[in-house]
């Protein structure tokens, strides 16, 4: 993890896993959770699609359309800035966050942080943690032979004490 960041490298902790394990369902769970404790919770989501926070027609749109690298746009409500480049890396993105309890990371799964392995077995896909030394814990609806902790993945409540512990919050 970079040295230039609000974040204390304990209080990461990213969830990963192919398409469809489950990842984003678990993180709603997990984020609300958190946000009910009182915790102050940030969110990086990596994801391998084009995306877009802006409405075509729009002004901020029609900036970035006529060659703006950056648009920064806000309310009375929240903000949000939209910067065209390569994707930056994990700890470049964490040192852009506000200080806060816990950041949980979804993608990024080759990423040196420890990671909560969701998996689904109807996915037919194979585990990463066998490869990765980072996965601290396993969350599927399937058992398997490991010493890691292992989690039922609809039972949020245990995953979420779990990472209580893990990341000391």
């Amino acid at each position: 993890m970079g040295s230039v960041t609000n974040i204390a490298k304990s209080r990461v902790l990213g969830l990963a896993g192919w398409s469809g394990a489950g990842k984003t369902t678990l993180l709603e769970k997990l984020i609300a959770r958190s946000v009910a404790d009182g915790l102050k919770v940030a969110v990086i989501k990596q994801t391998h699609h084009d995306f877009d926070i802006d409405q075509p027609g729009k002004d901020s749109w029609r900036h970035r359309q006529a060659g703006a690298t950056e648009v920064l746009v806000a309310s009375g409500r929240r903000w949000a800035l939209m910067h065209e480049a390569a994707e930056p890396s994990l700890d470049a993105l964490l040192a852009k966050l506000s200080p806060c309890d816990l950041v949980l990371v979804e993608g990024f799964k080759h990423a040196p942080i420890a990671k909560l392995e969701v998996h689904r077995q109807d996915n037919g896909k194979a585990w990463l943690y066998p490869d990765d030394p980072a996965i601290v814990a396993l969350a599927s609806d399937v058992r398997v032979d490991t010493a890691l902790p292992q989690f039922d993945m609809n039972d949020d409540a245990a995953i979420y004490q779990f990472i209580r512990h893990y990341t000391g919050v």
